[in-house]
C-alpha cells in the first residue's frame, strides 16, 4: 500500500497558522422597561461597515472575563459586570502572512455605568456605537454567529424573568 502525498499547487506555499483568543459580549441595560444592548460599527478590510458585538484580544495576565469587561468598556463606553457565559464563536481567516484561528468568548454583562461613546477605544476600530432593543438586534448585527449569541442572551434573560 502506498500513500500519495497531498498535492500542492505549483508556487503555492502554506501559510503558518496562528491562534488568537478574544472576549467580549452582550452588555444589557434596561431603559424604559426594555432590554437594550450596545453594539458597535467597524469597517472591514474592504471598507464596508459591519455592526457587531464589542470584543477584543486578551491582554497578558487577563482572564477572559476581565477581557470582556475591558473590551466592552473601551469599545462602547459602557462599564459592565459579567453575569454568565453565552458561548464561543470559532472561525478562520487569512492575512497576507498567516492563517488565523480565532476563538471569541462571549458573555452576558449587566451595564453598571458609563455612557455610550467610542472615544475610549484605543485601537480606534469602532466607528460608531448604538443602543438597540435586544428583541430587535438580529436585524442590525451583520454576522449570523453574533445574532446567535444575542439570541442566547435573550433566552437567558427571559428564562430568568
Amino acid at each position: 500500500m502506498t500513500t500519495t502525498p497531498p498535492r500542492q499547487h505549483h508556487g503555492a506555499r502554506r501559510l503558518p497558522s496562528v491562534n488568537e483568543t478574544s472576549a467580549g459580549g452582550v452588555v444589557i441595560d434596561v431603559y424604559e422597561g426594555r432590554a437594550r444592548i450596545a453594539i458597535i460599527a467597524r469597517r472591514n478590510r474592504s471598507g464596508r461597515v459591519e455592526w457587531c458585538l464589542p470584543k477584543g484580544h486578551v491582554e497578558p495576565g487577563e482572564t477572559l472575563v476581565q477581557t470582556a469587561e475591558r473590551e466592552v468598556a473601551e469599545e462602547t463606553g459602557i462599564e459592565g459586570r459579567v453575569l454568565v457565559t453565552l458561548g464561543t464563536i470559532e472561525y478562520w481567516f487569512t492575512t497576507p502572512s498567516h492563517r488565523i484561528h480565532k476563538m471569541v468568548h462571549h458573555y452576558l454583562l449587566e451595564a453598571t455605568g458609563g455612557r455610550l461613546t467610542i472615544d475610549n477605544d484605543p485601537d480606534h476600530e469602532a466607528i460608531d456605537a448604538i443602543w438597540v432593543p435586544l428583541d430587535q438586534v438580529h436585524r442590525k448585527l451583520t454576522f449570523p454567529n453574533e445574532r446567535r449569541i444575542a439570541r442566547e442572551a435573550w433566552l437567558r434573560l427571559t428564562r430568568s424573568a
